[in-house]
């Protein structure tokens, strides 16, 4: 190879790298750390695109997500910002030089941290777009001004509790759920309704599992194929199969932490081994590789994906919105009124072709008896909740977070 074509080269990555940087990572320091790759995806044609950027930890990962829409009298609506990369920017821009500016900036929870620490320095690329955030914001340790937060204090706004007096009530109507009082600190997510697209757009509430790696993930299959591993002195090709091997347990570890398929070795076990590992490396983690899979596991991410079903996450299931069940079905019933035909959420599969019966049935988990119709499948397997519940027991057993309630009688 010559030097010419060398030096190309390096010019090459070093204008990518430049092109993926978010220089604030330390704020909320996931992977991939400085560097995100952003994907664009046109949903609906000439109305909604989605952004896809990667985050997680131990290679763990998986897709957050942005929301773009297009106004019917010119300019955007942007739900749930990501990391305004270069790159990042110049795909929302390639939209506002045909559409429009942005707007509009959504900031749909109150909690999740790894979607409020980007709208300031997403709004501060937008100078003419209004911020608008869920109600109860709250920070932790202390809880700041959202100025402090970075958010511009001229141009935030709290979204009305009733939809209709918001600016952009006429292409859009929109539902709180919560806040839900979780001890330290609450909980609460605003789903939008896009009426001429028949598009809703949630955060973390409602999920679908692919069975293939999104194409975000698959851009850097490294972490599909640490994780398609048995052992950490496996040599993993990379291939189709691989790659999903990897994703289905990524999948598994995310929503479970722990399924009941996973055993997790001895510190001395683990050490052990990564002196026999293929990869020793730093990336690699020094060979550490604690985790043993059952030869069934397999079994739990296809309870878990089940056809591409509709759930809500186990987290929220065990540890948030068992406490307020009957505020939570209210919300679940406003939603369901709205005739969807897709759902675009902010982690994993999206678009989710989607009607709102099948919206409905994601939160039976909180009824006693089902109403007809709304348990069409079976609830996610009992055993791969058992850390998520030990979680829950003690942090309720040492005054951290209230029980939760009983699940709601029809």
């Amino acid at each position: 190879m010559s030097k010419t074509t060398i030096d190309r080269q390096e010019r090459q990555q070093e204008q990518r790298s430049s092109d993926w940087l978010w220089r604030f990572w330390l704020t909320v320091p996931l992977y991939p750390r400085s560097q995100r790759r952003t994907l664009r995806t046109e949903v609906v044609p000439g109305t909604a695109w989605t952004f896809d950027q990667i985050q997680g930890i131990f290679y763990v990962v998986v897709p957050i997500r942005m929301t773009v829409v297009k106004l019917d009298g010119g300019g955007l609506l942007v739900y749930a910002p990501i990391a305004p990369t270069p790159e990042c920017l110049r795909l929302v821009n390639e939209l506002v030089a045909q559409y429009g500016d942005v707007k509009y900036i959504i900031l749909p929870t109150i909690s999740g941290v790894e979607h409020k620490v980007f709208v300031g320095p997403f709004a501060r690329q937008f100078q003419n777009a209004h911020v608008f955030v869920a109600p109860h914001q709250w920070s932790f340790p202390l809880n700041l001004p959202l100025s402090w937060l970075g958010l511009p204090a001229k141009r935030t706004h709290i979204l009305p509790d009733d939809s209709s007096q918001a600016p952009f009530a006429a292409e859009f109507d929109y539902a709180i759920l919560g806040p839900i009082a979780l001890g330290p600190g609450r909980f609460a997510e605003v789903a939008f309704f896009h009426r001429r697209s028949r598009t809703l757009l949630v955060t973390d509430t409602i999920v679908s599992i692919p069975i293939e790696p999104p194409a975000i993930v698959q851009l850097d299959p490294y972490p599909l194929l640490f994780h398609a591993r048995d052992s950490a002195d496996d040599e993993v090709v990379d291939s189709p199969a691989n790659r999903r091997k990897g994703w289905h347990r990524i999948a598994l570890f995310t929503l479970y932490f722990r399924p009941s398929v996973l055993a997790v070795r001895t510190a001395s076990q683990t050490i052990y081994n990564a002196f026999k590992a293929t990869d020793r490396s730093q990336k690699g983690y020094f060979g550490l590789f604690p985790f043993q899979w059952e030869k069934d596991w397999l079994q739990s991410f296809h309870a878990l994906q089940g056809d591409g079903r509709l759930f809500v996450a186990p987290i929220l299931q065990t540890l948030i919105l068992n406490r307020a069940p009957q505020e939570t079905l209210d919300w679940a019933d406003h939603v369901a009124s709205w005739p969807m035909q897709r759902i675009i959420p902010c982690h994993f599969d999206a678009p989710i072709q989607a009607e709102p019966h099948q919206f409905r049935q994601a939160f039976a988990f909180l009824e006693q008896t089902p109403a007809d119709g709304e348990a069409t499948r079976p609830p996610l397997p009992e055993q791969d909740f058992e850390l998520l519940k030990a979680i829950d027991t003690n942090l309720h057993r040492v005054g951290i977070v209230p029980p939760p309630k009983e699940k709601v009688s029809r």
